[in-house]
């Protein structure tokens, strides 16, 4: 099965949100093989993610959170618990996301410290990996980045989201060559887990990148669900 999440970051209030669930499982009741084909989440902002879990139980949109702490309880003011994000029905917890190093300071300790917690509470981690700017290297630091993340441990499930930072909101995404080099080094290093592909991904990519990632990690451009439409429809049996 392939697996394609969507971000909504910071984008969309609570309102739109719900808009954009309601539209989403409208397509959905129109694609009934997507259930049997795809594992497709939604990761909405925090105060939005008890309405939408309770909206889409049942149906082939899971939930997932775009973040986590790395404790489940304490004095840790303002942090989010996975105990408390998996008794709301999430499934999955973004950890190592660009913006979340670039803007937070999270380095691959805490990326390290944050997967064994969504793995602790019963969350599937979303691992983000990529390197800083494109070249041979690209590979390498991926799989060190993806290596800090584990640990000593394989742990299973996990999902491998490479986003390389230099196309994340970007005009385009990383070249299809570049994008397979990459993803083969890293279903090397956890070949029961898939291996999506994030930044600047959109409708037309996971026809072009076929067998070569075993999903996406959509952002923007899925912000629309007639364009989400058109990325399940190339998952089409």
């Amino acid at each position: 099965m392939l697996t394609i999440g969507v971000s909504l970051k910071l984008y969309l209030d609570i309102p739109s949100t719900l808009d954009w669930c309601e539209r989403v499982l409208a397509l959905l009741a129109d694609r009934p093989w997507v259930a049997g084909r795809v594992r497709l989440w939604v990761a909405p902002s925090l105060p939005a993610l008890p309405l939408v879990a309770e909206r889409v139980r049942g149906s082939a949109l899971a939930v997932g959170a775009q973040d986590l702490f790395w404790a489940e309880r304490g004095p840790y003011t303002g942090a989010v618990s996975g105990a408390d994000l998996a008794a709301l029905g999430c499934r999955y917890a973004v950890v190592g996301h660009a913006e979340r190093r670039r803007l937070f300071g999270e380095d691959d300790a805490v990326v390290a410290r944050k997967t064994a917690a969504a793995l602790r509470t019963g969350l599937t981690p979303v691992i983000c990996v990529g390197e800083a700017h494109p070249g041979p290297a690209a590979a390498k630091e991926c799989v060190r980045q993806l290596d800090a993340a584990l640990g000593s441990t394989d742990p299973a499930p996990v999902v491998v989201a490479y986003e390389p930072v230099w196309a994340i909101g970007a005009a385009e995404p990383a070249g299809v060559d570049h994008i397979a080099a990459v993803c083969d080094a890293l279903r090397a290093r956890v070949p029961d887990s898939p291996v999506v592909y994030g930044g600047s991904a959109g409708p037309g990519l996971l026809t072009r990148l076929r067998g070569a990632v075993d999903g996406l990690f959509l952002g923007r451009f899925a912000h629309d669900p007639a364009a989400l439409a058109d990325v399940l429809d190339e998952a089409a049996p």
